[in-house]
């Protein structure tokens, strides 16, 4: 027997009742890897609108830990919306496995929208998507290129400073996508119901060789950079000189010898769709992360 058409609650366009719409609106959002370069961005976001924010790392309270699912429950206690994102990548062989645990159980907690933060041209990062998808919660996938921000946030910092930028890249076009437009997308998705079921595929509006990008810094900076392109057995010996974590450097190779073989090498609207604007160039980038001294050769003592 079907209910009366009185029985049956009022619902707004996210498909939830008013009751649960204000529900979700007072629940944490839950921002794993919110230290990280996307993860800290949507914290910063999400505080300056006055929304609650659980940071999910292993340095925060309580721990979040991918590696031991005992971490789990705290931080998903009382969520209901997660920004996703999987250490050290998605493309990992036990990401389809974990993130379908995680998912589990965290709709089984009660979350009720999940924003993945995936990357273009991997097949195991689709795995992890479909999983996100076929969870039962509200959905977006946002499925990036190589961020802009790796450059001045992460191993490529100490390249960049001693003006010699290595990697196993080649010539391909990569059209890189700036932390801050994803980050802005992620919340629009986690705060608004406009992008539920939504895959965006994002990238900066034009392509560039990793040695054109280095040209770019160099501008920016005022000084010679040079990029030299290697094989991955050499990239992974540069790394290990420079105490990047082996399981990184393992992931690292990888994705360069599958993502950087010109399947990404294209441009796509997944930036203007979300947010109703053309993406950041990486010259502007390059631009304010010059300004902030972060690539200079002589380091602040911090001490």
């Amino acid at each position: 027997m079907e209910p009366s058409v009185s029985l049956i609650p009022d619902r707004g366009p996210s498909g939830l009742t008013g009751d649960m719409r204000e529900n979700v609106h007072q629940q944490p959002i839950l921002v794993l890897g919110g230290t990280g370069k996307t993860g800290r961005r949507v914290v910063d976001r999400l505080t300056a609108l006055g929304r609650p924010v659980r940071v999910g790392s292993r340095s925060g309270e309580p721990r979040f830990d991918w590696t031991d699912q005992s971490t789990w429950a705290g931080v998903l206690e009382g969520v209901g919306s997660v920004y996703l994102v999987y250490y050290p990548d998605l493309a990992a062989p036990d990401a389809p496995a974990t993130i379908r645990a995680f998912v589990e159980q965290a709709v089984a907690g009660g979350v009720e929208r999940i924003v993945l933060l995936s990357g273009r041209g991997e097949e195991a990062a689709q795995l992890c998507e479909q999983v996100v998808q076929r969870s039962g919660a509200e959905w977006t996938i946002l499925r990036a290129s190589w961020f802009s921000q790796n450059f001045s946030e992460d191993f490529l910092v100490d390249s960049v400073r001693g003006d010699e930028i290595v990697l196993p890249a080649g010539d391909v076009g990569e059209p890189f996508v700036d932390a801050d437009d994803i980050a802005e997308i992620a919340v629009a998705a986690l705060t608004e119901a406009g992008h539920v079921g939504q895959l965006y595929e994002l990238t900066g509006p034009r392509l560039l060789t990793f040695a054109e990008a280095t040209d770019e810094i160099a501008k920016a900076v005022g000084r010679p950079i040079t990029y030299q392109s290697v094989s991955p057995q050499e990239y992974a010996e540069v790394m290990a000189r420079y105490q990047v974590p082996a399981e990184l450097v393992a992931v690292l190779t990888d994705l360069f010898g599958k993502v950087l073989d010109g399947r990404n090498a294209h441009l796509t609207d997944g930036v203007q769709r979300a947010l109703g604007r053309r993406p950041r160039d990486f010259a502007d980038y390059a631009r304010d992360a010059a300004a902030t001294g972060v690539w200079a050769t002589e380091q602040p003592d911090r001490g």
